[in-house]
């Protein structure tokens, strides 16, 4: 079992969670944040750092769906080990639903 970035991430990107991780499994994108499922060590300190509440056990039915999205995009953006503001607007975005589409493939940095 790994964790999941979910999709109420997108256009917040907090890094509480890629602060704590002790592997360093966490990649970034331009508006959303990916974990490796193969890095991950399923230890979940991530998922009660998360302001958002993006982060869940890949058993979880709402990861589902964002597990094949972690794994590609953890193969092509960077990695983050390091706190960061989070984006612009982060607030305002956080828990609203339907924001899928607004994911953006690109990497970040």
């Amino acid at each position: 079992m790994a964790y999941v970035v979910t999709e109420n991430c997108i256009k917040c990107k907090y890094t509480d969670c890629v602060e704590v991780c002790p592997v360093d499994c966490f990649y970034e994108g331009e508006n959303f944040l990916v974990i490796n499922p193969d890095e991950c060590i399923d230890c979940g300190v991530c998922e009660p750092e998360c302001p958002a509440e993006a982060i869940f056990p890949d058993s979880e039915a709402l990861a589902a769906k964002w597990a094949e999205f972690n794994r590609t995009y953890s193969t092509q953006w960077p990695n983050i080990t390091r706190k960061k503001a989070p984006m612009p607007g982060a607030d305002d975005w956080q828990n609203k639903p339907g924001k899928g589409d607004l994911v953006s493939t690109k990497p970040g940095g």
